[in-house]
């Protein structure tokens, strides 16, 4: 079964909206077995698709997820990626900036880690924390000691939106294939799943009173992710607004939209010449002699 992923593609410009991206969908799958099914595919099909980025060695992949707390970021990273070569793929979590990334422009700490050709990369938050979290709390922008503020204050954001864009699209052109998940959630699923985290003692870990506080800043995030997406999603680096309150929907969606674009790169095992093809039969006559 293939679902179709066009819907949750966020189409470039001011208008985008997110109260026209539900946060709930009807599953696409029956029952608990069928979803397993499912997933196990697309795991197989990534992991053969990495196999041959692996070896073609011609493109790189840039998997970037961004959501609220408790959307589920690290489930569909968990599983979506768990047929897939640790050896062909990193993961990276960025959290607030050091004192010396706050001594950098705002893209440095995270440029530092994208990935070569044959590999791939993953951000857990990313660059974009810089237009989202930077936004809600001014005074994260004050920290990082900007030569001259720009005036208005929010002259900020689209000059940073910019910054955003170039880089993608010289990151495309040189071969890295970028994607970009919003894990869409509802305000009344965070708090039911805040509530599991306080309840089982094996999720306490997961919830500090910090995400309580983040929680109050609900609106303002919003409006910051409706102008993000609206102003970064492009043909060569697509957002897509994955409804998220069903983590199981959600990691199907996200596992299809990976498969669908390395499909899109049309790779292939390197080409063997006949003379090395005649090599390689002399090795394996040295071998079985």
């Amino acid at each position: 079964m293939r679902i179709e992923t066009t819907p949750f593609r966020v189409e470039p410009g001011s208008g985008f909206k997110l109260r026209r991206h539900p946060t709930r969908i009807d599953p696409p799958f029956k029952g608990k077995k069928d979803y397993k099914g499912l997933l196990k595919q697309h795991v197989e099909r990534l992991s053969d698709l990495q196999q041959r980025l692996y070896a073609a060695n011609r493109h790189a992949i840039l998997l970037i997820f961004q959501a609220m707390d408790a959307a589920g970021k690290d489930g569909v990273i968990r599983h979506v990626m768990s047929g897939v070569n640790p050896q062909g793929c990193q993961v990276f979590s960025f959290k607030h900036p050091s004192a010396l990334e706050l001594q950098h422009d705002f893209l440095w700490r995270t440029t530092r880690d994208l990935p070569e050709r044959g590999r791939i990369g993953i951000f857990n938050r990313s660059y974009y924390e810089e237009v989202l979290i930077a936004r809600v709390h001014p005074e994260i922008l004050a920290s990082e000691s900007l030569p001259d503020p720009p005036h208005p204050p929010d002259a900020v954001w689209p000059a940073r939106y910019r910054s955003i864009v170039d880089l993608e699209h010289h990151l495309s052109t040189n071969g890295t294939k970028i994607i970009k998940f919003f894990l869409h959630l509802s305000k009344d699923e965070q708090r039911r799943r805040f509530i599991d985290r306080i309840d089982d003692p094996a999720k306490n870990w997961k919830f500090s009173t910090a995400d309580l506080e983040e929680r109050k800043y609900w609106d303002q995030y919003m409006t910051a992710y409706e102008a993000c997406l609206g102003a970064t999603s492009a043909t060569h680096a697509p957002w897509y607004a994955v409804p998220a309150d069903d983590k199981h929907t959600a990691r199907l969606i996200v596992s299809q939209v990976i498969v669908e674009a390395l499909e899109a790169l049309d790779m292939s095992f390197p080409h063997v010449t006949p003379e090395r093809r005649a090599e390689l039969q002399d090795i394996r006559r040295q071998l079985a002699a």
